[in-house]
C-alpha cells in the first residue's frame, strides 16, 4: 500500500513538473466563483433532458470523479455536486492540455453554461477550464473512506472532503455554539474574558495542566473553569456576563471526557438558581429550534422535548425513587457507606456523606434520565462554590442539567458569604491535604473580592462539545471536536 501510494504521489508530481513547464500555474492567488452547485441545480430544476441554456455560470471545487479521459467531472463545492461536461467543442487546445494534469481531488475552477445531458444530469458546459488547487496525494478509496477512527481524527481535513456526515456535524457544532451566543446577546449577557493562566487553582474539581511562566518565573495552571474570574465581574458591577472558551482538565479521555474542552459560563446579577433553570430552559428551546427547526428533535432513537419548562427533582428523591432508599436518613459518611451497601454499591473509597450520594447517583440513576431534567439540591460536600440550601443545610441550591442520561452543565445559587467560602476553602484544603489532588485551592483574592459585597447571584455552566454531541446525536465528544488531541505517533 505505501508503494502503491508513493507511485500515485509520483503520478502526480509528474503532472504538476508538467504544468510549471507549460508556465502555468496550478496555485493562483485568486478564484471567483459566481455560483454554487445545490442552487444552481434548485434554480434549472424544470430544464428538460438534452437542452442547453445560454446562461453562463463561473463555479469552483473539487474533481471528485473522472470519466471518459476528463469529459465528464463530478465536482463538489461547498453546497454539493453537480457535473462537469468537458467537451473539446467547446475548449480551446491550452485549456485541453490542461484537462490532461487532471487528477480526482485536484480543485477546479471552471466557466461554461448550463445544460442537461439527455440522461438527466444538470451540467455546466465548461468553456474554460483551470486548475486552481493541484493535490498531490489521493483520497481515500470513494465507497469506504477513512475507515480508521483515528486517522479519521488525525486527518480531519481528508474526513471532511470525503465524509459529508461529518462534515455536517462539525457544521452543525459551530451553528449550535452561534445559537448560544445569540441567546445570551439578546438576554443583555456582556460576553467577556477572562485569562487562560491561573496563579491559583479554582472554580472546579479537577486535576490541572500547570505550566512555567517564564517572564513571572511562576508556575501556573491552565484554567479548569473561569468560573472566579467571572464573579469578581459581578463584584465589580457588570450584572450579566458570559464567556465561551477553553479549559483543560489533565484527566481521561472517554466519549464523554477529553481534557481539553469548549464550555459556557454564565452569570446573572439579583437572581438564585430558580431563575436560572428558566434561564437554561429557555436556552436549549432557542437553540434547538434556531438551529433543528422544531423544539422536539430525535437523539437516539428518542424524541427529546424541549418545549416546556425543564422540571427541577432533588438528588435524594431521584435516588429514593430508583432505590428505595433515603441518604437523609444517615449523619455521617460511615452510615452512608452502610446504606449504599444495601443497594449494590461499592463506596468504601468515598471520603464524605456527599461523595456516597454523589457515587450511588452515578451507578443508579444517572442512566435512566432520558428526557432534559434538572438534578438539583446537591450534597455541601461536593458543592463548595454554591449556597447553602435554604431549607437544608446539608445540601445546596445546585443543580445538574441531564439528558440522555449525560451531564451537560450545572447551575448555583452563588455562595456570596466571604466567611463561609472561606470556610468551604479551608474544608477543600483539607481534602487535598488527605491525598484528593482535585479538590479546590484556598484563592485569597477572590475571598478578597467577595468581601466587597457580592450581589445575589445565580450562575451557570454547560459544555459546547457535549452539548452538540448531544444535538447531532454523535458517538463521542472527538466527533464534534474540529482537531482532538491524539497521541504522537513513533517515528
Amino acid at each position: 500500500m505505501v508503494e502503491e501510494v508513493s507511485e500515485q504521489r509520483q503520478s502526480r508530481l509528474n503532472k504538476l513538473a508538467k504544468l510549471e513547464e507549460m508556465g502555468y500555474n496550478p496555485y493562483p492567488y485568486s478564484f471567483y466563483p459566481d455560483s454554487w452547485a445545490k442552487p444552481l441545480q434548485e434554480k434549472y430544476k424544470d430544464l428538460a433532458n438534452g437542452e442547453h441554456t445560454e446562461d453562463r455560470v463561473t463555479v469552483a471545487g473539487r474533481a471528485m470523479a473522472v470519466r471518459n479521459d476528463g469529459m465528464f467531472i463530478d465536482m463538489k463545492d461547498k453546497t454539493g455536486n453537480i457535473q462537469l461536461f468537458c467537451h473539446k467543442c467547446n475548449l480551446d487546445e491550452d485549456n485541453l492540455k490542461l484537462l490532461k494534469c487532471l487528477d480526482i481531488g485536484d480543485v477546479v475552477g471552471v466557466t461554461g453554461f448550463i445544460r442537461r445531458t439527455p440522461r438527466g444530469e444538470l451540467s455546466v458546459a465548461v468553456e474554460k477550464f483551470d486548475i486552481i488547487a493541484k493535490s498531490l496525494e489521493p483520497l481515500p478509496e470513494k465507497f469506504h473512506g477513512l475507515t480508521d477512527i483515528e486517522t479519521r481524527y488525525r486527518k480531519r481535513y481528508v474526513d471532511m472532503i470525503i465524509n459529508d456526515e461529518a462534515k455536517q456535524v462539525l457544521i452543525t457544532r459551530c451553528k449550535i455554539v452561534s445559537a448560544v451566543r445569540e441567546f445570551f446577546n439578546q438576554n443583555e449577557f456582556l460576553e467577556v474574558e477572562t485569562p487562560a493562566l491561573h496563579p491559583i487553582l479554582g472554580g472546579a474539581n479537577a486535576k490541572p495542566f500547570v505550566t512555567h511562566y517564564n517572564a513571572l518565573d511562576n508556575d501556573f495552571y491552565l484554567r479548569i473553569a473561569p468560573e472566579l474570574y467571572l464573579k469578581k465581574l459581578i463584584v465589580g458591577g457588570i450584572d450579566r456576563v458570559f464567556e465561551i472558551g477553553k479549559n483543560f482538565r489533565n484527566e481521561g479521555i472517554d466519549k464523554n471526557h477529553v481534557p481539553e474542552f469548549s464550555a459556557l459560563e454564565a452569570y446573572m446579577a439579583y437572581g438564585d438558581y430558580n431563575d436560572m433553570a428558566n434561564l437554561i430552559s429557555n436556552l436549549l428551546r432557542f437553540v434547538v429550534t434556531k438551529v433543528f427547526g422544531s423544539d422536539k428533535i430525535e437523539i437516539a432513537g428518542h424524541e427529546i422535548d424541549f418545549s416546556n419548562p425543564i422540571p427541577k427533582v432533588s438528588m435524594i428523591d431521584l435516588i429514593k425513587k430508583e432505590t428505595g432508599v433515603d441518604f437523609l436518613t444517615t449523619e455521617t459518611v460511615e452510615e452512608a457507606c452502610a446504606l449504599a451497601k444495601t443497594i449494590g454499591v461499592d463506596t468504601e473509597h468515598c471520603s464524605n456523606w456527599g461523595k456516597v450520594v454523589q457515587e450511588v447517583f452515578d451507578e443508579k440513576v444517572e442512566h435512566t434520565l432520558i428526557q432534559p431534567i434538572l438534578v438539583s439540591d446537591m450534597p455541601k460536600d461536593i458543592s463548595p462554590l454554591a449556597k447553602t440550601h435554604r431549607d437544608n443545610p446539608r445540601l445546596t441550591e445546585h443543580f445538574d442539567v441531564y439528558i440522555l442520561g449525560m451531564e451537560l452543565g450545572c447551575a448555583y445559587s452563588e455562595l456570596s458569604n466571604p466567611l463561609e467560602q472561606l470556610e468551604r476553602f479551608n474544608a477543600q484544603a483539607k481534602e487535598r491535604e488527605a491525598g484528593d489532588d482535585e479538590a479546590q485551592m484556598l484563592d485569597e483574592s477572590f475571598i478578597d473580592a467577595l468581601s466587597y459585597g457580592f450581589v445575589p447571584t445565580t450562575g451557570m455552566g454547560m459544555g459546547m462539545d457535549r452539548l452538540a454531541k448531544l444535538l447531532t446525536n454523535s458517538a463521542t465528544l472527538r466527533d464534534v471536536i474540529l482537531f482532538p488531541a491524539l497521541k504522537t505517533r513513533a517515528k
